[in-house]
């Protein structure tokens, strides 16, 4: 901390393996003062100083140190271990990406483009044409809406509202994913 600030990464989303690394931030080389935690476990991680610089008692909530949720914490931990979800985040998103690219591909499948993402975070984008980049948010909501339909959600988001997120579990088993791909290709279909 030369500059006396405090760099902050928000992990709620992005942490404990869904990016194919422990933590998002660890992609970009840049080491944290503090990481916000939730979903997989519930928390702040931070360094020592910063941890230290609380009085006692200042911090608190829902999951603020018990028993029951340290060991749920530890079970968390050994499950990202001992399945190898790291590896697993990678092996999903290449499967994910790999499809939405030859979908992209293809004439009867709505104009999508900007597939991106660490590990198992996808997301992508859906243009109102082919090679096109104008966002296309109607569009979205009814790809949205009609894999609501056959049974999918999806998340969609951006500032023009054109872009879906694909956040798979990382426990998924391979059938399960191919049966959601499919469900998305019906759902992308034009």
């Amino acid at each position: 901390m030369p500059h006396g600030i405090l760099l902050i990464a928000d992990e709620v989303q992005s942490g404990f393996a869904r990016t194919g690394r422990m933590f998002g931030i660890e992609h970009s080389g840049v080491e944290p003062d503090l990481v916000t935690i939730a979903k997989s476990l519930a928390g702040v991680i931070g360094r020592d100083a910063v941890m230290q610089a609380a009085e006692p008692g200042a911090l608190g909530g829902t999951y603020a140190g018990n028993p029951i949720a340290c060991a749920a914490a530890l079970a968390v931990l050994d499950v990202i271990r001992d399945e190898r979800l790291l590896e697993r985040a990678d092996v999903i998103g290449a499967r994910i990406k790999d499809r939405l690219h030859t979908l992209a591909h293809r004439n009867d499948t709505l104009p999508i483009g900007a597939i991106r993402g660490p590990g198992a975070m996808i997301g992508f984008e859906i243009f109102a044409s082919r090679g096109g980049t104008e966002p296309d948010a109607e569009a979205t909501r009814r790809v949205t809406a009609k894999a609501l339909s056959e049974g999918l959600i999806l998340l969609s988001c951006g500032v023009y509202g054109n872009v879906i997120r694909v956040l798979v579990p990382l426990t998924v088993q391979d059938d399960v994913l191919d049966e959601g791909l499919h469900m998305l290709e019906r759902a992308l279909a034009g």
